[in-house]
């Protein structure tokens, strides 16, 4: 048989038809209908009135985004309990699914690393039309679609035209918000103020759609905007000229480097005036003093990579010698995100480098450099005394700092009992119930980097899956006693 597609009454339809070489004879099979480059899916068994998905006939499978994704037993049955955000950049909507588990698929991410996921088996509908596609649970936040369907849901359905979008059924912004209205929650809970300076960072975002989601009021507060009226009978916090700000049930801080003292003190000023912080303004100070968060660490016996103070140049070569030699770090003390972090590779330019930075009177930490990390790292996500994600960072090619800032690429990974307890443990040493703890794997075992006060939330969930948004918003019910 050779195989022909005709157009066939007009744009939207397209006749297959099978030619049988031997009698010449036309048989049309499959009346096929055109998709553009994106389309509206509907999957009526799981409540989702509408998602975008892209269209990608080079992909096998089709894939939505899917959070906080479980595996469970019904009697012998395995069973998958997932969320869907079906609204690209807005988490605030959450549809909770439940489904028989179809299967589990090795599948390669477009960022090359491969990993299990769970397969689906589920009815979608194209413009009334209904049929059953495979879908693999993914987190999909990185991606500018909320859904991928691949071309085994093609196959004899349709004709791909990438030049044109919602050929099937497109709908108006105003039709979205009608079809979601009831998945929006009415405001019924705390008042909690995010304390920030960027409204639109990525994790500063995500934790204001996270508590909405979960019936609370978010208010937005940029660290240089507020003031304070120190005074013992009403004390005051105010806001871009003048107004006074309403009392808030809890403070969130998200502090860059940069602001810390002015930030910490008008923390001081929430928590003074019965606002619950959830980092308090003296965390975050020794979470910032690196110095300081060292010896605390060393004091309460963490492994750490050996580290050096000095202030003299002239103690500068037994300093290096003190870290047992280059190559070693050479750390500012505010350093973040891998800013002002140098790799020294010879005793030589070690020297040069430590007498260069203390010639301007500029406070460093000399620490010796773990070869055999191979430019891995680990990050913990810490709340309330548990480890609730961990990522491994791997640095990009020549480049030996794994931050994601600094061109890191970000995997899931299984931690071992002695690296959980040594990140629950640095997070309670310095007292914050919400931190960033980073580990280094090397032959003496795992050692302590640095923890963070104010940790970042893209890498972490992009390479988790997990809500950690959702997650810091609950400690802060937990700790006020709310109940939803």
């Amino acid at each position: 048989m050779d195989h022909y597609h005709f157009n066939s009454g007009g744009s939207h339809r397209y006749v297959h038809y099978k030619i049988n070489i031997n009698t010449k004879k036309t048989l049309e099979v499959k009346d096929l209908k055109i998709i553009g480059s994106e389309e509206w899916c509907v999957f009526n068994e799981f409540g989702i009135p509408a998602i975008k998905a892209r269209v990608d006939s080079g992909a096998k499978t089709s894939s939505i985004q899917a959070n906080n994704i479980k595996l469970i037993h019904k009697g012998t049955e395995e069973w998958v309990r997932f969320e869907v955000n079906p609204i690209q950049d807005n988490r605030s909507i959450i549809i909770p699914c439940e489904t028989k588990l179809h299967d589990k698929r090795v599948v390669k991410s477009s960022s090359g690393i491969s990993e299990q996921r769970f397969v689906i088996k589920t009815p979608v509908s194209l413009n009334g039309t209904t049929f059953d596609i495979e879908l693999t649970l993914a987190n999909r936040d990185a991606m500018e679609f909320r859904m991928l369907l691949g071309r085994e849901a093609l196959i004899d359905r349709y004709i791909v035209n990438p030049s044109v979008s919602f050929a099937q059924q497109n709908f108006t912004n105003d039709e979205i918000q009608t079809k979601y209205r009831p998945f929006i929650k009415e405001k019924s809970g705390l008042k909690i103020a995010l304390l920030a300076s960027n409204p639109e960072l990525y994790s500063n975002k995500r934790i204001i759609e996270a508590g909405i989601a979960r019936g609370h009021e978010m208010v937005f507060l940029n660290v240089e905007q507020a003031y304070m009226k120190l005074d013992a009978t009403e004390p005051e916090i105010r806001y871009r000229g003048g107004n006074i700000i309403d009392e808030f049930d809890a403070i969130i801080p998200r502090i860059r480097p940069s602001m810390t003292f002015y930030a910490c003190a008008l923390i001081r000023q929430f928590d003074s005036m019965g606002a619950f912080c959830l980092n308090t303004a003296e965390a975050i100070t020794q979470s910032r003093d690196k110095l300081l968060a060292t010896q605390l660490f060393a004091k309460h016996d963490i492994h750490i990579p050996i580290t050096g103070f000095a202030k003299s140049p002239l103690d500068t070569k037994d300093l290096i010698k003190m870290v047992n030699g280059a190559p070693l770090i050479i750390k500012l003390l505010e350093s973040t995100q891998g800013k002002g972090v140098v790799l020294a590779e010879t005793n030589k330019a070690a020297e040069s480098v430590i007498n260069a930075f203390k010639s301007v009177q500029t406070n460093i930490l000399v620490q010796e450099f773990i070869k055999e990390a191979n430019g891995q790292d680990i990050r913990c996500f810490v709340v309330n005394g548990k480890v609730v994600a961990s990522m491994q960072r791997q640095a990009a090619k020549g480049e030996f700092r794994a931050n994601i800032h600094q061109g890191g690429a970000a995997s899931k990974i299984k931690i071992t009992a002695e690296e959980r307890k040594l990140a629950i443990k640095a997070a309670k040493i310095l007292n914050l119930p919400v931190a960033g703890v980073d580990i280094i794997r090397s032959n003496k075992g795992p050692l302590l980097l640095e923890v963070n006060s104010s940790p970042g939330l893209e890498g972490i969930e992009n390479a988790t899956g997990l809500d950690i948004a959702n997650i810091m918003i609950e400690a802060i019910e937990k700790k006020l006693k709310f109940k939803r």
